[in-house]
């Protein structure tokens, strides 16, 4: 057959579960509970509308929406249209979306009406028009979705693609320079769906997962919504994230399965202190970071069930790998490689091709399969340089070992070299995530005259712990190599996290260089 007869679309997850199982509770939201077949009418009339003020296939279309209904409505509304999603992160501020806005040429913003003060003013910067939802009323400039859905004649069905064809643009965090859209073709969003639905975790139409992780990410887009929508499972919203308001969730909804980055489950256990009730789940899933092997074992006793670790990219729809559900999970390990998926480790010094290392060599994780980003938008020379001989280097050094299991070291650009000496941070925050009284951990290098750079690390404490910093340098000086252990630990209220939960390092960073010179001068 020839390709370009093939088609595909995303939008068939939600249009093919609405048919099979109309009257099954898709979304909740609070109190307000969606069915399959009211999301797939809702959506179809956002898409008539989207359609009416001249959205097409190609297009693309952005969105700042929290986790509430409309944003699996109007996700899937610009993907029944065959139009490109441009999911914008719901912290942003004005120049950094309409930067967003630029660089993916947006046709269109629709904005939550919370968000509207840093959205319009992006758009007006973009030159972009804006639209909202979630508007109690009229804005004046600012035409709401909700109103013209009402007026615009619903879509029959949603417009095919070839399966290569852009579905979504997500934005990388940006950690080096602007940050870049990767694209996601609709071929890599379904497969993705699929092999985890099949092959990765065990997820079925009776579960209730907790819909926590940001939408705007992929990580919470893929694995939460998609794949929960695919298998007609029932997703719980969390419009904005506590230790608390998340437990009482995960209770009050009977959710099975709870998918979150390390923050989050760090935070449900400082939540399970206040009260005696725990939800009745199956098992937790985590991403986005290394979980340190002290929180899971804390869970593990809190909770009664197992987190399996899993990693991947926004490049690689995310899921790379998994300590596969119904497998004894691998402590600190991120898993095996999913099915049709092929990780590997490289020498991370060379750059213009790979070179792979045998079993149980530190090197660069790489990564092919069906998975892949079909580039990043615009940016030929940064895709020649992240895809090389068909693998993507991920940046993240570790091993691999003789039964395929991967074991993650560190960022290659989060290394500390103190003295000459390697010294990798998540092997310092798992010793200082091991002390009782610590509920989180940030280690990295600041810049110094002598060492070149030295170990730095800012502690939260468990609620109601009072334990001083010599203590906690004490515990790491007993477990580390002299080289290793952080000559400075700071004890904060909170640690930097951006919109999907990740410690920003780089501002810790900036904060105590700064400090430090300040004190030179």
């Amino acid at each position: 057959m020839n390709p370009s007869t093939q088609t595909l679309s995303v939008a068939a997850i939600l249009k093919e579960s609405a048919d099979r199982t109309p009257d099954a509770i898709a979304i909740v939201v609070g109190d307000e509970q969606i069915s399959y077949a009211d999301l797939w009418r809702q959506t179809r009339e956002y898409a008539g509308a989207l359609r009416s003020r001249g959205v097409k296939r190609g297009d693309a279309v952005a969105m700042l929406v929290p986790n509430v209904a409309d944003f699996p409505r109007l996700y899937y509304a610009i993907l029944s249209l065959g139009a490109v999603v441009v999911p914008v992160h719901a912290l942003l501020k004005a120049d950094e979306i309409e930067y967003v806005l630029r660089d993916s040429g947006a046709t269109i913003l629709v904005c939550a009406a919370p968000l509207l003060g840093e959205g319009e003013w992006g758009g007006a910067l973009a030159g972009v028009p804006v639209f909202s939802v979630l508007a109690p009323g009229p804005i004046e400039g600012v035409p709401q979705l909700e109103v013209l859905a009402r007026d615009a004649v619903p879509i029959d069905g949603y417009v095919p693609c070839a399966p290569g064809d852009p579905a979504t643009i997500l934005y990388t965090s940006g950690t080096t320079g602007r940050p870049k859209g990767a694209i996601g073709s609709h071929l890599a969003l379904v497969e993705q769906t699929h092999t985890l639905l099949l092959n990765t975790f065990d997820l079925g139409s009776s579960d209730t997962i907790l819909g926590c992780l940001p939408l705007f990410h992929t990580f919470g887009q893929t694995c939460a919504l998609n794949t929960a929508l695919r298998t007609g499972a029932k997703v719980v919203l969390l419009p904005k994230f506590s230790g608390e308001s998340a437990l009482r969730a995960l209770i009050d909804s009977e959710c099975t399965i709870m998918m979150g980055v390390p923050t989050m489950y760090i935070a449900l256990l400082e939540a399970a202190k206040n009260t005696d009730e725990r939800p009745r789940l199956r098992y937790a899933v985590s991403g986005g970071a290394s979980l340190p092997l002290a929180v899971i074992e804390r869970f593990r006793q809190e909770f009664g069930v197992e987190i399996y670790e899993g990693y991947g990219l926004t490049e690689t729809s995310p899921v790379a790998s998994f300590n596969h559900v119904g497998r004894e999970p691998r402590a600190g390990s991120i898993g095996q490689a999913i099915w049709g998926v092929d990780l590997e480790i490289a020498k991370a010094d060379v750059d213009d091709h790979i070179e792979l290392l045998p079993t149980d060599e530190l090197g660069e994780i790489v990564i092919r399969g069906h998975n892949l980003m079909t580039g990043y938008l615009g940016r030929p020379e940064d895709t020649a340089a992240a895809v090389v001989d068909g693998w993507f280097r991920t940046g993240d050094l570790g091993t691999k070992d003789a039964d395929g299991y991967l074991w993650i070291v560190d960022r290659k650009k989060d290394m500390i070299t103190r003295n000459g000496y390697n010294v990798y941070p998540r092997e310092v925050e798992e010793v200082l995530s091991g002390h009782p009284d610590v509920a989180s951990v940030a280690v990295f290098g600041v810049a110094h005259d002598t060492h070149g750079q030295e170990v730095m690390a800012c502690v939260v404490l468990t609620g109601g712990a009072d334990t001083a910093t010599d203590a906690l340098l004490e515990f790491a000086k007993e477990k580390l190599a002299a080289y290793k252990y952080p000559r400075r630990i700071e004890i904060v209220e909170s640690l930097p996290l951006g919109p999907s939960g990740k410690v920003l390092k780089r501002e810790l960073v900036a904060t105590y260089e700064r400090q430090e010179s300040d004190a030179r001068m």
